[in-house]
């Protein structure tokens, strides 16, 4: 993209060791490395896998370079441990203001077709699996869902009983002004009078 993204946020951290890798030998056009790192600078990973694929682009190497790892010279040092914020606290220990977030999920592509939209109060850097819970909690006859675990965190399966499948290439897809998140719902956060719209979709 023009912006320097590859793919998406996700995508970034495979796509730099693989072009870091091959610079070499493979060379079908000029790319940006600097308009590429910027975006991963700029964005604030917060899933394991995605730091994972990252981390090795950052310090100029790739998965191939674990084979000539001298494990000999390696020093165990433990991280410090960290406290846990509240998810209602700050770094400071003071209530966070709240925020209200629209939140509707859409139907129209298979079964009996819906539409139901929230508004929903969380308090202010919540993730939109929050926002989610707060909504089925307080309407779960509608907004109830249902999420899998996954090596890239949570991801959700079912809403309002409507469960996505393979075999019908269907999934929930979650948008904010019409444009597909590039994170999930498990860090996702979103802006105070922000719409998500939860679409079920086939692709």
């Amino acid at each position: 993209k023009g912006n320097g993204m590859i793919g998406n946020i996700y995508s970034m951290g495979l796509a730099l060791q693989a072009l870091e890798a091959t610079r070499k030998f493979y060379a079908p056009r000029e790319w940006d490395c600097a308009q590429a790192f910027s975006v991963v600078f700029a964005h604030d990973y917060q899933q394991p896998m995605a730091i994972a694929q990252v981390l090795p682009a950052l310090v100029g190497s790739s998965y191939l370079d674990a084979a000539g790892l001298d494990c000999a010279a390696t020093k165990d040092t433990a991280p410090s441990p960290q406290l846990p914020l509240s998810p209602t606290l700050g770094t400071h220990g003071a209530p966070r203001a709240s925020i209200q977030v629209q939140y509707s999920i859409t139907n129209r592509l298979q079964g009996k077709h819906f539409h139901y939209s929230t508004s929903v109060t969380v308090p202010d850097g919540s993730t939109l699996l929050q926002v989610l819970e707060v909504a089925a909690e307080e309407n779960p006859e509608t907004f109830s869902f249902e999420t899998e675990q996954t090596s890239w965190g949570p991801m959700v399966v079912s809403i309002h009983g409507l469960a996505a499948s393979t075999d019908d290439r269907t999934y929930w897809q979650f948008l904010s002004a019409g444009d597909a998140l590039e994170e999930g719902v498990g860090t996702y956060k979103p802006q105070a009078g922000e719409h998500i719209q939860a679409v079920f979709s086939t692709y």
